[in-house]
Order: structure tokens, then sequence, then C-alpha cells
């Protein structure tokens, strides 16, 4: 349950990094150890950590950054990797997102993120961080 925890606080560090447009916060949540990769949506596939840094203060620099909300994310736990599959609340849009997780030393790191699109979220109400994702 500790990990689970700390990779649902690792993944909301990612969206308040995003919705504050923090590339120190940012950068500081990636993996320097491991591969790192990062598919936007509508963009090629960012394979190496300059690529992926470099979208994001891009992305956070603009004005035209998109607002972005996580809602029902999903963690899933393998070891010293883990995945959290949650939806993308994106100026009316929604997206669904999976962030790849990996454990270096006390710290759950970003390896990988990719986002799409997906059909509005259905339910008004939030489930409870962690919860698995019910289907649309």
């Amino acid at each position: 349950m500790a990990d689970r925890n700390a990779i649902l606080f690792a993944n909301e560090a990612f969206y308040a990094a995003f919705a504050e447009r923090d590339v120190a916060a940012m950068d500081e949540l990636w993996s320097r150890d491991a591969p790192v990769a990062c598919i936007h949506p509508g963009w090629p596939a960012l394979t190496d950590r300059l690529q992926v840094m470099q979208s994001w203060v891009r992305i956070l620099a603009s004005d035209r950054a998109p607002k972005v909300a996580c809602r029902r994310p999903a963690a899933f736990v393998y070891g010293d990797v883990a995945f959290v599959i949650c939806y993308e609340e994106v100026d009316g849009s929604a997206l669904v997102a999976t962030n790849v997780f990996r454990r270096e030393g006390q710290r759950w790191r970003i390896v990988h993120h990719q986002a799409g699109p997906t059909p509005a979220i259905s339910g008004e109400e939030e489930d409870e961080p962690g919860s698995p994702a019910r289907p649309n």
C-alpha cells in the first residue's frame, strides 16, 4: 500500500508541475538514470531525456499551455516499476494517459508519459484516488 500511495503522490506531483507550469519541478520528476520516452497527443515519440525536457519547456512556457486536471488515477505496481492510468481533463476534452514510474532510491521517477484522445469521462463523481477506472 505504501508503494501505491507513493506512486499516486508522484503522479499528482506530475500534474501539479503541469498546472503550475513549473519546469524545474517537471525536470525533477523525470528519471536521470533510465531511458525515458514521452508521447504527447499528436506528437511523434520523443525518446531521450533532452527531447522530453525540451518538449516540456515549450509546453509549459507557452501562453496557450492547456489547463490539465488528472481524474480517476489507478496505480499498478510491479516491484520497482509501476504505472498509473488516468484521465486528463484538458480544456473540456478528455484524454486517457499512462504514466510509467521507476523506483530510484527512495523516489519514484517518471520514465514514460503518453496521452491520447478518449470519449468523454463518464459520470460526474470523482472516484477514490487509485481506484480502478471504470469503463466508459
